[in-house]
């Protein structure tokens, strides 16, 4: 039941944050989008978002690290495809009208990174759309475990998703954010001017949206 209720209120996310990305960025016919860290691998209806709804895919850029795109590229096969990193990305200023990034930015590593992330995303693109999960959300979202996470130190987490088998979000699977440590993120990366968007359940900040705009 909990795992459906996870389920439920994921997709509900999804698809806030697609309307969201609509309404925001405004997207149109013949723009150039890159989206960075796609999901090579789908688990569920609701990865790659953004691949199975915009209408117009040939436009799209992928990428992802490391990533083996062939199970992508049969999903996807008007959508460009490229392996690189999100704190180096191996495109021009400004080269796409949109960056996309859909819960990226709390996988990238240290403090640092994600500020190289943020810094990337606002360089190769004239509009920006990132999301985040709320560190402070009394449900750690990846995991679904409750309150650990702000009651214990990072290793005594760890340890815990260890002995509960969740092992896989302990290390540097994720560094998440606040909404403090996000704003703190976004002005190192020079992003100045922004939109921030608290995605609310129960009345609790879950995710926050961040867009911008320097086309003008």
């Amino acid at each position: 039941m909990i795992e459906t209720l996870a389920n439920h209120l994921s997709l509900a996310s999804r698809q806030r944050k697609w309307d969201q990305f609509l309404n925001l960025v405004r997207p149109q016919s013949g723009e150039s989008l890159l989206d960075v860290g796609v999901n090579t691998t789908e688990y569920s209806d609701h990865d790659n978002f953004l691949e199975r709804h915009y209408p117009w895919p040939a436009q799209i850029t992928a990428l992802g690290v490391g990533a083996d795109f062939s199970e992508f590229n049969r999903r996807y096969p008007t959508v460009r495809t490229v392996n690189g990193d999100g704190t180096c990305l191996p495109f021009a200023d400004r080269e796409f009208a949109i960056a996309h990034s859909n819960a990226v930015i709390e996988h990238v590593g240290s403090r640092d990174r994600q500020v190289a992330f943020a810094r990337e995303l606002w360089r190769v693109a004239s509009r920006g759309f990132i999301t985040t999960p709320n560190r402070l959300f009394p449900v750690e979202v990846h995991t679904r475990v409750p309150l650990a996470h702000l009651m214990l130190s990072k290793s005594q987490f760890d340890a815990l998703l260890q002995r509960i088998g969740k092992g896989f979000a302990a290390g540097d699977y994720m560094n998440l954010l606040s909404e403090k440590e996000l704003a703190a993120v976004l002005k190192e990366a020079g992003i100045d001017h922004y939109t921030l968007i608290r995605n609310r359940v129960l009345g609790w900040p879950m995710t926050f949206t961040v867009s911008w705009d320097r086309s003008h």
